[in-house]
C-alpha cells in the first residue's frame, strides 16, 4: 500500500449489518465481466462502438490531424484553468521525422493554433513551423529526454495545475480512492529530487529515468504533474485525470483529519479497472467529448495553420 498522510483501511468484498467480525483488510474478489472483450468493446452497449484512432494516408495528413488536436487541448487547457504565466507544455512527436512539435513561449492556451506550433529535433534545433517565438527551455530538456526514452510515446503533457502541485508538495503517490483514479493503478512515477526550474539536461534526464519504462504519469514533487500517451488525447485526458484526482486526495485528506478515515480500493479491483480503462483506444476516446465541444463552440478556429507547416 502507498504511503499515505492519513489512516486507511481496504474497501470490505461485502457488508452486512448483522457483521460482528471486522471486515477483511483484503477484499476476496468479484465477478467482473467483459475480460472477453476488447476495453472499447466492453464500454460500448449495443452493436456499436465509437469510432478508434484513426489511420492516415500519409505523414502529411497524420501531421495536420496531430497538430490540430494539440491546439484544441490547449484551449480546453485555457477553459480549465490549467494556463499561468509562461509554465506548461506539450510535446508531440512527428509522424516522419526524428523531431518533437511544441507551443510556443508566451502565448494564451486560449489563443493558441495549430499554426503556432515549433517543430524541434531532439538536439534543440528549430527545424519548422513557427519561428516567431521561443519554445519553453526548461520543457524542452524535460520532453527531449523523455522521448529519446520512451518511443513507446508519442506525446507528453505537463502543466503546473494547483491541485496537482498541492498534492506534489508531499512527494507522494496517490491512493487508490476511486474507479478513476485505477485507471493510474501502479502506473504513476513520483519523482521526489527537486533540482529547480530545470535549465540542464542532467534535471531532464533524472525525471525521464523517473517516469520509467512504463509509467502513465508522473507527479513532480514540489512541481506539477507529468503525463504521456500514444496520443495527445490520451496525454491531455490522463492529464485532466491525474489533476481531479490530486484534487480527490486533497479533500478525503482535509476530510479524514476530521477523525473520518478512508476506505481504499482492493488491489485486485484496481487491478481489474486499470485493465479495462487504460487502454489507449479508450483513453483516445475520453478527450473526444472535450475535442467536440471546443470545436464547435470556436468554430473550429483552433485548426487554422494546420495545412501547410514549413519545414527547412
Amino acid at each position: 500500500m502507498s504511503p499515505s498522510v492519513t489512516e486507511t483501511h481496504v474497501a470490505p468484498a461485502t457488508w452486512s449489518t448483522k457483521q460482528v467480525k471486522p471486515a477483511p483488510l483484503v477484499s476476496e474478489g468479484h465477478m467482473h465481466g467483459g475480460e472477453d472483450l476488447t476495453p472499447l468493446q466492453a464500454v460500448c452497449h449495443g452493436e456499436k462502438t465509437l469510432p478508434a484512432i484513426p489511420s492516415f494516408a500519409s505523414p502529411a495528413e497524420e501531421r495536420k490531424w496531430l497538430l490540430e488536436h494539440m491546439a484544441a487541448v490547449f484551449r480546453c487547457w485555457a477553459r480549465m484553468g490549467f494556463c499561468e504565466g509562461l509554465s506548461g507544455h506539450i510535446s508531440v512527436r512527428d509522424p516522419e521525422r526524428e523531431a518533437i512539435w511544441m507551443n510556443p513561449l508566451g502565448k494564451h492556451f486560449g489563443l493558441i493554433t495549430a499554426g503556432d506550433m515549433i517543430c524541434l529535433d531532439l538536439e534543440g534545433r528549430v527545424i519548422g513551423g513557427n519561428r516567431e517565438r521561443p519554445a519553453n527551455a526548461a520543457g524542452f530538456l524535460i520532453h527531449s529526454a523523455i522521448h529519446r526514452t520512451r518511443p513507446d510515446v508519442r506525446a507528453i503533457c505537463h502543466a503546473h495545475t494547483s491541485a496537482g502541485r498541492a498534492w506534489a508538495s508531499f512527494g507522494l503517490p496517490l491512493d487508490m480512492l476511486t474507479q478513476d483514479v485505477c485507471t493510474f493503478h501502479e502506473h504513476v512515477a513520483v519523482y521526489n529530487d527537486y533540482g529547480g526550474i530545470v535549465f540542464i539536461s542532467d534535471e531532464g534526464k533524472r525525471i525521464a529515468e523517473a517516469l520509467g519504462p512504463e509509467n502513465k504519469a508522473a507527479i513532480l514533487m514540489n512541481h506539477g504533474l507529468l503525463t504521456v500517451g500514444s496520443t495527445v488525447d490520451e496525454a491531455a485526458f490522463l492529464f485532466s485525470l491525474l489533476d481531479h484526482s490530486c484534487e480527490i486526495q486533497l479533500k478525503v485528506e482535509a476530510a479524514a483529519g476530521s477523525g473520518l478515515k478512508k476506505v481504499l480500493i482492493a488491489p485486485e479491483e484496481a487491478a481489474y479497472n486499470f485493465k479495462m480503462a487504460s487502454d489507449p483506444e479508450t483513453l483516445y476516446l475520453e478527450w473526444q467529448t472535450e475535442y467536440d465541444f471546443e470545436d464547435e463552440i470556436s468554430q473550429g478556429s483552433f485548426k487554422r495553420g494546420s495545412e501547410t507547416p514549413r519545414f527547412d
